[in-house]
């Protein structure tokens, strides 16, 4: 979050970056704590990239639309603008399952009209050198390709704000 907000410095907005995520968090933790977060911070814009934790532990891809879906739901009442952050599956969890997790964000983003990053690491999938370990997690160095991504679904809500 810290090249996040040294670009919107860079660029003029006077935007303040709030990351309220927690490591590991699947959409129904997001969930429960958004309320709290959404009151004290009354945030312009909101970001949401959860659902990869779901996924990975194999849990109900129709809670998790609706975990996502709810979260939207409640950022556009507090007046947020929202940008969703969608996530893929390694394929060992097999196709139907994979691409059902992969559309869920489409879908939650088409219902609910608001802006979305179909999948973050798609500029850095294919590269193992952007990888920890782990081959889950991105590197330090991948980070500046990472923000270029969600910079380029960003903008336009900082855009539409001014």
């Amino acid at each position: 979050m810290a090249l996040l907000q040294a670009r919107l410095k860079q660029e003029g907005y006077p935007h303040y970056v709030v990351n309220t995520s927690v490591s590991g968090e699947t959409t129904s933790g997001g969930l429960a704590r958004l309320p709290g977060e959404l009151e004290r911070h009354a945030p312009g814009i909101v970001i949401v990239e959860l659902g990869a934790n779901d996924g990975l532990r194999g849990q109900s891809l129709e809670a998790m639309q609706t975990n996502l879906k709810r979260m939207v739901e409640l950022s556009q009442q507090a007046d947020a603008k929202v940008l969703l952050i969608g996530m893929r599956l390694p394929s060992n969890y097999g196709p139907v399952y994979t691409e059902a997790f992969f559309s869920s964000f489409q879908s939650v983003a088409e219902q609910n009209k608001v802006a979305l990053l179909p999948f973050l690491l798609a500029d850095i999938a294919l590269e193992e050198k952007w990888f920890q370990p782990d081959g889950i997690h991105p590197t330090a160095e991948a980070q500046p390709v990472l923000l270029e991504a969600v910079w380029s679904k960003l903008q336009p809500l900082l855009e539409s704000g001014k």
